[in-house]
Parts: structure tokens; sequence; C-alpha cells
């Protein structure tokens, strides 16, 4: 089982999505990167379903998520937002519970099954003792994990997010996406992210798509994806790729002039 997108494309009034094609399997962590306005969340918004391709199409194991209700869609997609709003005050597991929504029933409350993946959620995310405190009261760190946390508790087959390390120091960063990485792995999602940070992405990512200007310019393992030489056009900076010592992996390093 897999996501599979399939030459999808998109047009925005000053912006077009070129033909797109990539396939994440189940138990991977694959990563979308390039510049600004390259269009890393357009894309990552046809990928959810949220965003309609004018050609192309998005499967989830054999499903094509166009064509799903948006209930069903729902139960089998989770896209965590990092810089979504907060309406109120949310205690962390009522935050973290609204992600069983999807799943209820007629009665609309929760049933022990939901409260069960809620605390399982809570649990691996390492806010047990985080769960009475209000959102606005704990880290950004920490409400990082909450989001993700949400997510997780939706039990999706697909899970997608949207910069989940902006803004936090790299011992979240590291933390936030290896765990996203061993949960994909040990619960059979599939997970997808968009980021700008390369080296993280190099290290625990299985898979990189690269676009620049509505273009996938290159796609596959890190290390075919990171080239000095490619990445200092995209990015219309000097950059030097070599491997981090300790883990075999790709660095990237800005030039000094």
């Amino acid at each position: 089982m897999c996501l599979r997108v399939e030459d999808v494309t998109y047009h925005y009034p000053h912006f077009e999505l070129a033909a797109t094609s990539f396939v994440a399997p189940v138990g991977e962590l694959a990563a979308i990167i390039g510049p600004n306005g390259s269009g890393k969340s357009t894309l990552l918004e046809i990928v959810s379903g949220h965003l309609k391709p004018r050609a192309g199409g998005v499967w989830l194991d054999g499903l094509d998520l166009h064509r799903l209700p948006p209930r069903e869609r729902a139960r089998r997609v989770g896209l965590a937002r990092q810089d979504a709003p907060l309406l109120f005050s949310f205690e962390v597991r009522d935050f973290v519970r609204q992600g069983r929504h999807p799943h209820l029933g007629r009665s609309l409350f929760e049933s022990p099954e939901d409260e069960r993946w809620v605390e399982w959620a809570l649990e691996m995310t390492q806010l047990t003792s985080l769960a009475d405190r209000r959102v606005t009261e704990i880290s950004g760190g920490e409400f990082q994990r909450a989001v993700l946390a949400r997510t997780l508790a939706q039990r999706p087959r697909l899970v997608l997010l949207d910069e989940p390390t902006a803004n936090l120091d790299i011992g979240y960063q590291i933390e936030m996406l290896r765990l996203l990485r061993q949960l994909a792995a040990a619960e059979n999602f599939v997970a997808v992210i968009v980021t700008h940070e390369l080296n993280l992405a190099a290290e625990l990512a299985d898979y990189l798509v690269l676009l620049d200007a509505g273009r996938c310019l290159c796609q596959g393992e890190p290390e075919q994806v990171l080239q000095s030489e490619l990445l200092s056009r995209v990015f219309r900076t000097p950059v030097a790729v070599d491997r981090n010592p300790s883990s075999g992996r790709p660095r990237v390093t800005w030039v000094a002039p």
C-alpha cells in the first residue's frame, strides 16, 4: 500500500503547478522541499484532497482521494497546519481529542475507543503529563507536538505536515521528525512533510521531492536530490554538499563569498 500522486497540475492567476508525480510507501517519510513560492504548499493541499487538481489524481491504498466523501477522506488523511489559529484555550487533552471528530457516530460524543486513541496519541508524543494544561500555557515545541498528537489521534493512513519544525530549536526539530518517522514505520502510515530544513530532510526523510517555480526538478533519495550544483541554482546561492561525518548522510552548507 502507498500514496501515489500522478501528474497533478494546478493553476492560479499568477502561478502554475506543472504535472508532478511521486510515490510514497507506507512506513516512510517523504519531504517536499524547495524555495519560497515553488508550489510546496499547493502540492500538499492537492495531496490532502482539499484542493482538486486541474489534471491528474491522488490515490491512497488504491482509492482516489478526490472522489471520497469529505468525512471518509478525513478518516484517512490527517493534515496538520502548525500556524492554525487557536480560537479557544483548550486543555491539551481536549485539543488532541478534536482529532477523533471524523470518527464520531450519531451521538457526537467520544466512545471509550476514541478516548483510548487520544491517550495513545498523548503518550506517543510525550504529552501525558501536560494533558490538563491549556494549549496557551505550553511552549512552542510542546504545542507542535500537540498538533501532531491531534493528527495521530485521528488514526489516518496519510499524515501531512506543513512546516512542522518552523520556529523550533534544533532539539525540538530533530525530536519532531524522528518521532514522525518512527511512528510512520511502527503504525504503518504514509508521512509527507513540507520543509525548508534541508539538512533535517537529508537526515530523516526517506524520499525528497524538489520543486522550483511550480516544476518538479528532481526526486529520489536524499543522495540523489541534494546535489550542490542543483541546489545552488534552485536557491540562488552557492552551497556545498558533503557528508555528515556522524551519519554519512548529505550535508548542505552555505558557501561564504
